[in-house]
């Protein structure tokens, strides 16, 4: 489900973007020592209980507090992106649509994982996956990793190339 979000959510949104943004382009070097196995299998059990419908994953990944802040292509044509968000509950009726529908993703879709940081407490990733890029913030919950927050937008829009077929 998605919904749409006050302007005061969507400066929050950019403040973290700006934040975010130049990271993309760092070699990631997690400290020596840091739990760079435990974040990874948070990020991939984001990205599989998306692609799977496995609730299971969620449940062990993601905080229930979650909320995930997004931009995809207006339905129309003029070249606006909406936002949107997703809590937890709505993580879990994805999953749960995405069984019962059996819409499982392919085996070759994107599972790649960038591990940015890792704190005692905090860790930055980000994640390629079908519908775009993710940037996710995970904090030691429980004695396990957990995704917080998640911000993502799908692929930006490629201009037109000449010789493109309409």
């Amino acid at each position: 489900m998605v919904r749409r979000y006050s302007a005061r959510v969507l400066a929050a949104v950019a403040v973290i973007l700006v934040i975010l943004a130049p990271l993309s382009n760092l070699a990631a070097q997690p400290p020596a020592g840091a739990d760079t196995a435990g974040v990874r299998r948070a990020a991939l059990d984001y990205l599989e209980g998306f692609y799977e419908g496995d609730t299971a994953k969620f449940v062990r990944s993601v905080a229930p507090t979650v909320l995930k802040l997004g931009y995809r292509p207006a339905p129309d044509s003029t070249g606006r992106y909406e936002g949107g968000t997703m809590t937890f509950a709505d993580f879990l009726s994805h999953a749960r649509r995405t069984k019962a529908r059996n819409a499982l993703a392919p085996a070759t879709a994107p599972k790649e994982v960038t591990v940015y940081d890792i704190q005692d407490q905090t860790a930055s990733v980000k994640v390629r996956a079908s519908w775009g890029i993710d940037y996710l913030l995970l904090a030691r919950q429980e004695g396990r990793w957990r995704i917080t927050h998640v911000l993502w937008q799908t692929a930006p829009r490629r201009a037109p190339v000449a010789g493109d077929k309409p």
